[in-house]
């Protein structure tokens, strides 16, 4: 499948630092001008997940937009979502590609180009390169990888790149200039004003 991100911004949910809900934190997001979003839950039940991804959905089709669930792929399938993203714990890419069908999108989150070379080579979509910069919103994410590392990753492969970790409106620019076809901020657009944190965003970045 030939893709690439519908927006330079990737709008990822984050409960814990969320003050008025998921729901209207994607809603303010997707009228800022963002046109994929995540669904990364960690907290409720699988029968809670299913119906908050619904009405997710519902508000990324109103908006034409692209609906992606992480980890989860039997959640992206219940619910119809347009993919799934997949940590290095999670499914093995090719099997989700296996359950979902060639119509899905698949996505891998990679830290080097050695990792970026294998997730082409299961049949990814797109990778999530990080962290770029330390960051607090993930326990597990490692260590910083850097602007520079992003820039090999972009060189090695042919794959729509959307970098994550610690990304700022301060070192936002720096992070496209690596190459980064998309980024995900979270704490910087996390609380109050969801809809002009993420308008300042593509604001640097273009739509």
């Amino acid at each position: 499948m030939s893709w690439n991100f519908p927006s330079r911004f990737y709008f990822i949910t984050h409960r814990p630092s969320s003050e008025n809900g998921i729901l209207q934190d994607v809603k303010e997001a997707l009228e800022a001008g963002v046109r994929i979003v995540q669904y990364r839950e960690k907290e409720l039940s699988l029968r809670r997940q299913i119906e908050e991804a619904q009405e997710i959905l519902k508000l990324c089709r109103k908006f034409e937009a692209t609906f992606i669930v992480n980890d989860r792929v039997d959640l992206a399938l219940a619910v119809g979502a347009d993919g799934v993203h997949l940590g290095p714990e999670d499914m093995p890419p090719e099997l989700a590609r296996r359950i979902l069908g060639e119509g899905k999108l698949v996505g891998v989150s990679v830290g080097s180009v050695q990792e970026a070379l294998r997730a082409k080579e299961a049949g990814a979509d797109y990778i999530g390169v990080g962290p770029i910069f330390r960051t607090f919103t993930k326990s597990d994410a490692g260590h910083p990888i850097g602007p520079g590392r992003l820039r090999e990753v972009r060189s090695a492969v042919d794959l729509p790149v959307a970098a994550v970790g610690g990304i700022t409106l301060e070192n936002v620019r720096e992070v496209g200039d690596a190459g980064a076809d998309a980024v995900c901020a979270i704490s910087a657009v996390s609380g109050r004003d969801v809809r002009e944190k993420v308008r300042a965003f593509l604001e640097v970045l273009g739509r």
